[in-house]
């Protein structure tokens, strides 16, 4: 039987691959229906994701996915930036059999980038991030870092553009190149660089209006202008006579 903690793994792994909208509606019974188990284990894995920030719940909605805000997004960008230069900076230089874990991880990406599969490619530029916290040592990491990685994959799924991606990839580069030098500074500031763009790579504007299309929609609506455009749309005509107006008399 499928466990609490396979159900969450998989809903984690179908939103690094843009499988499943911000938003979207988490049925017990239809998850319970599709993982063959019942509803109390499906309870218990959405339970694991609410705990950890992913999903809520409603009275008239039921389990359903986050939809961050962009105040949201940046906190997620904020906390990540700090464990992962963090990591970068309290560790050692790599071993040759991490090194190679990196460059086969990059191997993957530069194939994903190349390739027509969003949801793949949204996947394993994620994935690195995770595999370097393990290469680094820090598993507990690697598991806080998936979770933050979803979060953000979470607000990149209507934004992120192929040539943000290509970007993102060729800074992944940059920054396993510099662990091969042996340069963990470097490799640091590398990633600060990578994990501070966060805004361009989404083509996020620091002013945007998250409200925007609403605000436009609800603007008060000018009535003086509007009744004198009904008014003018209203007015007919009037047809001219010839002769006398005659009017018949009605039979009593």
């Amino acid at each position: 039987m499928t466990s609490a903690l396979q159900i969450s793994d998989r809903l984690l792994d179908a939103i690094l691959a843009k499988k499943l909208e911000p938003g979207s509606r988490l049925g017990e019974q239809q998850l319970a229906e599709l993982f063959g188990c019942s509803r109390t284990i499906v309870r218990e894995a959405l339970v694991r994701l609410e705990t950890r920030g992913l999903v809520s719940v409603s009275a008239r909605r039921g389990w359903y996915l986050l939809e961050p805000t962009e105040k949201q997004a940046g906190e997620a960008f904020e906390a990540r930036l700090v464990i992962e230069t963090g990591l970068l900076r309290g560790a050692g230089p790599l071993g040759e059999a991490e090194l190679r874990l990196l460059r086969d991880h990059l191997r993957r990406q530069s194939k994903a980038i190349k390739g027509s599969d969003i949801g793949l490619r949204s996947f394993i530029l994620g994935d690195f991030h995770v595999c370097l916290a393990r290469c680094l040592g820090n598993e507990l990491l690697a598991q806080t870092l998936r979770d933050l990685t979803v979060r953000t994959a979470l607000t990149a799924t209507h934004h992120q553009t192929q040539s943000e991606a290509t970007r993102s990839f060729d800074e992944h580069v940059g920054i396993v190149a510099a662990l091969e030098a042996r340069d963990m500074s470097l490799a640091e500031k590398r990633m600060g660089v990578h994990l501070r763009t966060w805004k361009e790579k989404l083509r996020l504007s620091s002013g945007s209006d998250p409200l925007a299309t609403l605000r436009q929609a609800l603007s008060p609506i000018d009535y003086m202008e509007q009744d004198l455009h009904t008014r003018r749309s209203r007015r007919r005509p009037i047809k001219r006579v010839a002769g006398p107006l005659r009017f018949s008399k009605e039979k009593s």
